[in-house]
């Protein structure tokens, strides 16, 4: 019986925290931090556990502010806090155990950079975009700033200046390709969002117009990896012709999705789509990094 009061608490923990999103932020930290580095060491433990915590912490917080919210959907109604697993005060404590654990192990990799940026991402993520959510159904916009600040916190950890160019073009990459990630979320729960009370952009935007916008942003992160010799990424022939070849085959399977009318949003196909192909680079740009080294 213990045992399983034990378990339950660890399962109710790893739903608070989000456990999936939170592993694959850290994924991008440690990208960025091995761009920079170009090798596995302690500092790249330190910052991929602090932004697991921290992101754990972010992602409580966001259940507590959205719990009202989250009642009224089937597909949050049994997280913790709606499904009475936990009260909103215990999920509180949760939250700020989680992002005071992050914030030490940021602060041990001996790069304040690095701490500032976790919070300030918690800030910007609980305080900016989940309250623009309620008012705009575009608020993935500058909510997509939060998957892009993970790889700044890695290559700051790892000692790399916060302004250059390379983190910067890496930064925006994820950024740019967060939004379609996202699109493809609410397009596909629209109807529930909108049932919530979240405005939904359905209601906006008719699927055909909302196919082609969310093809600009695909686009957009296209042209943005093929830019990267350009910073001195990907300058080994094999690679940007790896490269070339992967955005051939993304523009080509959204381009099919986009103007086949006849075709309709293949929601697990598209996801990953996007999503392997965002995989397929940063891990690109990870060994080419330490290859070089």
């Amino acid at each position: 019986m213990q045992n399983k009061k034990i378990s339950d608490f660890i399962n109710i923990i790893a739903e608070l925290m989000k456990y999936k999103v939170s592993l694959a932020v850290t994924f991008t930290t440690a990208i960025g931090y091995l761009v920079y580095a170009g090798s596995f060491d302690l500092k790249l433990l330190y910052a991929v556990i602090g932004v697991f915590l921290l992101s754990g912490g972010a992602s409580a917080l966001n259940e507590i502010q959205e719990r009202k919210y989250d009642i009224k959907m089937i597909r949050t109604r049994n997280r913790p806090i709606p499904s009475n697993r936990i009260s909103p005060l215990r999920a509180l404590f949760i939250a700020f155990v989680l992002i005071i654990a992050g914030s030490a192990f940021l602060l041990s990799t001996n790069n304040t950079s690095a701490l500032y940026l976790g919070l300030f991402n918690i800030i910007w993520y609980n305080g900016v975009y989940t309250y623009l959510k309620r008012v705009t159904p575009f608020a993935v916009v500058p909510g997509s700033l939060t998957g892009a600040v993970p790889a700044f916190i890695g290559w700051t950890a790892a000692g790399g200046y916060l302004l250059d160019p390379k983190i910067i073009l890496i930064g925006f990459f994820l950024f740019i390709w967060q939004v379609p990630h996202f699109w493809f979320l609410l397009l596909k729960y629209g109807k529930e969002y909108e049932e919530a009370g979240f405005p939904a952009i359905s209601t906006i935007l008719p699927p055909q117009n909302l196919k082609f916008i969310t093809y600009i942003w695909v686009i957009a992160t296209s042209i943005t990896t093929l830019m990267f010799p350009l910073f001195h990424f990907f300058e080994s022939g094999t690679l940007y012709t790896l490269v070339f070849l992967l955005n051939i085959w993304l523009v080509i399977t959204f381009t099919q999705l986009t103007f086949n009318i006849k075709i309709g949003i293949n929601f697990k196909r598209t996801f990953a789509t996007i999503n392997v192909f965002m995989l397929i680079i940063m891990l690109l740009l990870a060994v080419e990094a330490i290859t070089l080294r």
